[in-house]
């Protein structure tokens, strides 16, 4: 039976999982789970996954979920993937674990919580948190910083000094390009100083083109539409059709 994977591709590390499997050319039915409509409240998709949390996958009998798992699981259990992305060496595939551990209460933490409180909550009927944005926001920078100086302290392009991406580097990076959605200001503020990270995301896009871009384009055309909101409020306001056009369907 076919792979599938049930996803939302404005889910950080959905996307993370839907370009591995592009890239690797792994056999897989996307199944999409609209947060937005909170499809994942379903109890079909409860059955998948009783955590109610995107993404997760049905592999025959097998069901998983949480991303870094499903990434690890896709790495060991397909044939054909390189092994750059999941090493076989121990001691190298330790160190991966180290950054996907280090990830959720860090760099997840901050970067998801900022942009909920800055962009996506209205979006999805939610109030704006000020407060929470600030904190997020310390830890977001914080998190950055370590990344530069920790993790990307090496000769390579990737994180530990790898010449090619792991299963980490993806995990990461999909998790920061959610800033996209940031107005220019913001994002330039947050990510401007750190030039190593803006480095090292181009070469995780490059290494995973075109279905980096592919998979990331729901964010794209989010960003464009904020970014006509945000022109239109600026000039006064919207026309009544501009405004059933940014909350129509992506």
């Amino acid at each position: 039976m076919k792979l599938k994977v049930y996803a939302d591709r404005m889910s950080q590390p959905s996307r993370a999982v839907l370009i591995f499997c592009k890239v690797n050319g792994i056999d897989f039915e996307e199944i999409k789970v609209e947060l937005s409509k909170r499809q994942q409240l379903s109890p079909e998709f409860r059955a998948v996954n009783p955590l109610r949390k995107v993404p997760a996958i049905v592999d025959g009998r097998f069901k998983l979920f949480e991303s870094h798992a499903i990434l690890i699981y896709l790495a060991s259990a397909f044939p054909g993937v390189a092994d750059h992305w999941y090493p076989a060496d121990l001691s190298r595939r330790a160190r991966i674990h180290s950054v996907l551990d280090w990830h959720h209460q860090n760099l997840r933490r901050g970067a998801a919580t900022f942009v909920l409180n800055t962009v996506l909550a209205p979006l999805l009927g939610l109030p704006l948190n000020q407060q929470a944005a600030a904190e997020a926001e310390k830890i977001l920078i914080s998190s950055l910083s370590k990344i530069e100086n920790i993790w990307l302290n090496g000769d390579g392009r990737y994180l530990l000094g790898g010449l090619r991406p792991s299963i980490a580097d993806l995990s990461l990076v999909c998790e920061i390009m959610q800033l996209e959605l940031l107005d220019e200001k913001d994002r330039d503020r947050i990510l401007g100083p750190h030039k190593k990270v803006q480095q090292w995301i181009e070469s995780t896009r490059n290494a995973t083109r075109p279905h980096f871009d592919e998979v990331h384009n729901v964010l794209y055309k989010l960003k464009m539409k904020l970014s006509m909101q945000q022109s239109n409020q600026a000039h006064g306001g919207m026309e009544p059709r501009t405004k059933a056009q940014l909350t129509s369907k992506m």
